[in-house]
């Protein structure tokens, strides 16, 4: 396990939502070595005991379900951040390669990103620094034919998180408090998985109203 260091990740509640990956793990290990407290969902309890060996607290759900990650919600408690990290690529093939069962097997990553900050967004608003992140992609920039469908999937996405940080805003606005709440995109062209944990815990490094509705390029 990696060496503990001072963080203002520290003390932090994470939710890794669908982090049975390369991904989920290595986020998993450097919050745990940040001193942030890890909660990891998947849908296979054997694929999340790597999680579970990493110091993370495991939990049995499906991401895209609001219905589950409501109940887990109201199990868990206070959280300050929520993570989708389910994904997945399919294309090619120009346009007239862009199937309806390809679309339809992209879909769960949309479906995570609206169910997570659904079902958690009074806790996330309720933090004193609430956090949500999802991981696009830079296709979303420049979509090409072939990866039509990937690229509508992560835009839905984005979309959908920025209507989030709307929400928090809106919030903050009508209760005459200061934004705690932020929700940000983090777009790569080709994932790195540390490189993501690492800004995954830089996200207490800066106030919400910095952060808020905010796209960020991962190098």
């Amino acid at each position: 396990m990696a060496e503990h260091t001072d963080s203002n990740a520290s003390g932090r509640i994470v939710v890794l939502a669908g982090a049975t990956s390369t991904a989920g793990l290595a986020v998993t290990r450097t919050l745990v070595a940040a001193n942030a407290r890890v909660i990891a969902t998947g849908r296979s309890a054997e694929r999340l005991q790597e999680l579970a060996d990493a110091g993370a607290q495991i939990e049995l759900a499906d991401a895209t379900s609001l219905e589950e990650m409501t109940a887990l919600a109201s199990r868990i408690g206070p959280v300050d951040a929520v993570v989708p990290l389910v994904g997945g690529w399919r294309g090619g093939g120009g346009l007239a390669g862009q199937s309806d069962g390809d679309f339809v097997a992209l879909l769960p990553a949309l479906e995570a990103v609206r169910a997570t900050s659904r079902a958690f967004d009074d806790a996330l608003r309720t933090s004193d620094a609430g956090r949500f992140a999802i991981v696009s992609s830079t296709a979303v920039a420049r979509p090409l034919a072939g990866g039509a469908n990937y690229a509508a999937v992560k835009a839905a996405s984005e979309a959908w998180t920025r209507a989030v940080a709307q929400g928090y805003a809106k919030a903050a606005r009508e209760a005459g408090e200061p934004l705690r709440a932020a929700s940000v995109v983090f777009r790569a062209k080709a994932l790195d998985p540390e490189t993501l944990a690492t800004r995954i815990v830089a996200l207490w490094d800066e106030d919400a109203a910095e952060l808020n509705d905010r796209v960020f390029d991962l190098e």
